[in-house]
């Protein structure tokens, strides 16, 4: 006896198969715990169909229906978000936001991946695999407790409407993050060049990090040096609004040093990381040495990263 039927289009075939092949693996538990099942997959010549067979006499509808049901729903909620929810995604960058370039596409996918992946909830995006898992799966165990032919494809797009909703407003932030973080490249590489231009000033530029917000910067006979005798350089001329790491920025670009070291006990702080994408290898991290012992605390060694 039928008790259902998934079915897929063709040309997801592929999807088929695999769903077929987790069902008939994971259906030995259903055989153990005594719901006598099993699973067929057969391919026509437009779509797949995966069907559950009872195993009469021993299956007994009243006795076993509704652990049958609630099995396959968890496994095909799970195997909408293993298998398909990736092409779900990459539709909707696709085809609602008509990204065409294969590198956009994956830098957006994987930013999209980064919040559907996070196991907590953040400020309005909700990211908890459980969550959607489980919503999912009482929204399949419902339908085939009432219907024997579930089309997953058509389910998903018609019958999960949250869900798809989820999925819009997660890639709709994935490309506002692709696009800032963009912009934000196209603006180092603004500065690298003013920086590649730039006639050197001094010889060599000491920033002390004492942590947080917190720089002064020296000479190489470490004094502290007087950037108003330097022609400033402003990134207000780019139109980009100032923040505490662009004044940094902004300030070792006047004072326009051949070598730049960076004295930090937290070399993995944003800033820092921007300095030495900027400067290249003109910056290098000291942890730890003479002239920042004193000022910023000891370490067990001295460590130059250029």
């Amino acid at each position: 006896m039928e008790l259902f039927a998934l079915t897929l289009p063709r040309n997801c075939a592929a999807f088929a198969d695999k769903l077929y092949v987790r069902l008939s693996l994971s259906a030995r538990d259903l055989h153990t715990a005594g719901h006598s099942v099993r699973f067929d997959c057969d391919s026509y010549k437009t779509y797949v169909t995966v069907r559950c067979i009872a195993e009469l006499p021993e299956f007994q509808l009243s006795v076993s229906g509704s652990a049958v049901y609630r099995f396959a729903a968890d496994m095909l909620a799970a195997f909408i978000l293993d298998e398909m929810e990736h092409k779900l995604l990459r539709d909707i960058i696709t085809g609602h936001y008509r990204y065409e370039d294969e590198v956009d596409v994956s830098s957006i996918e994987q930013y999209c991946r980064q919040v559907l992946d996070q196991p907590e909830p953040t400020e309005g995006i909700p990211r908890s695999r459980q969550r959607r898992q489980a919503k999912i799966a009482d929204h399949l165990f419902h339908y085939l407790e009432q219907h024997n032919d579930l089309n997953v494809v058509g389910f998903i797009r018609f019958r999960l409407a949250d869900y798809m909703n989820e999925l819009r407003e997660v890639a709709e932030y994935a490309i506002d993050e692709f696009i800032m973080d963009q912009q934000y490249q196209e603006f180092i590489s603004l500065l690298k060049y003013f920086v590649y231009i730039q006639e050197t000033k001094i010889p060599v530029a000491h920033l002390m990090h004492r942590g947080g917000n917190e720089f002064t910067l020296y000479n190489e006979q470490m004094n502290p040096i007087d950037t108003q005798q330097f022609d400033g350089f402003t990134l207000e001329l780019l139109d980009k609004e100032i923040n505490f790491e662009d004044m940094i920025v902004s300030t070792l670009i006047s004072v326009s040093p051949q070598k730049i070291v960076i004295h930090t006990r937290d070399p993995e702080e944003q800033v820092i990381k921007t300095i030495m994408q900027i400067f290249e290898n003109r910056a290098m991290i000291c942890t730890y040495c003479k002239q920042c012992g004193s000022v910023l605390g000891s370490k067990n060694k001295d460590q130059l990263y250029p």
